[in-house]
């Protein structure tokens, strides 16, 4: 019996698998299985924490390291580091049968959820319930938990293809604002394709003062990094 592991074997064990095939090769990164779905969904940041040996095998279980030529004809480059991002961002997971569709139920609740609380009915300006939801996904649209995306990702598309069989919009936001009153005219040019509605607004006194609706969190972020400039005295969201 040999006491030497042959060249180009890295015995592994305990380890998650993400795997790509291209060009008609295997490709396969051993990784930590709860930290591949936090990276995918971009919570984590870490590589070293995601990977457990920063390497690209043919065959993880079996400690088979890829050769660098299939490396090159696959993905155009033999830089591990290059190559495992792409295998991380487009490969699958290896999970049994089981732990996929527990993952895949999870995923769809949580899409579910996301979209019951982002969203409104137009008319009444009340959220759907989370079944009701649900419900239209599976026997309308008849959707397919896609893995390598995240919930949220999943629910802006969702949220796309109800439109076509539902009245659903992103529900408002509403923002009570104090700035100084030199600030609150450019302030409210600059913001005037976002806002739908001025509720309240008052420029007397030293402070411009003013409640906007708004249609959604994610359009705060400023469109260019002086869209948002001024000595803001409060800024809340309710």
């Amino acid at each position: 019996m040999s006491l030497f592991q042959p060249v180009g074997q890295v015995r592994m064990t305990n380890v998650a698998v993400v795997r790509l095939k291209r060009k008609g090769k295997r490709f396969e990164v051993a990784c930590y299985k709860n930290k591949v779905v936090s990276w995918r969904s971009g919570s984590e940041k870490d590589l070293d924490e995601v990977i457990q040996v920063e390497n690209v095998f043919s065959n993880v279980s079996k400690g088979i390291v890829a050769n660098k030529k299939d490396l090159v004809a696959a993905f155009g480059t033999e830089d591990v580091q290059k190559v495992i991002l792409v295998i991380l961002e487009k490969g699958e997971l290896q999970v049994s049968e089981k732990e996929r569709q527990h993952h895949s139920d999870k995923t769809y609740q949580e899409i579910a959820s996301i979209i019951a609380d982002k969203c409104v009915d137009p008319k009444t300006q009340r959220p759907y319930p989370v079944t009701m939801i649900e419900r239209v996904m599976k026997e309308t649209l008849h959707y397919t938990v896609l893995p390598n995306r995240s919930a949220k990702q999943q629910a802006l598309d969702v949220v796309k293809q109800l439109k076509e069989h539902m009245e659903i919009q992103r529900a408002l936001m509403r923002i009570n604002l104090t700035a100084p009153s030199k600030s609150g005219k450019q302030l409210k040019e600059s913001m005037s394709s976002l806002v739908t509605e001025y509720e309240n607004e008052n420029f007397s006194g030293r402070f411009y003062e003013a409640v906007w609706s708004h249609l959604g969190r994610s359009e705060l972020k400023p469109r260019h990094p002086n869209q948002l400039t001024g000595d803001f005295t409060s800024l809340c969201l309710r």
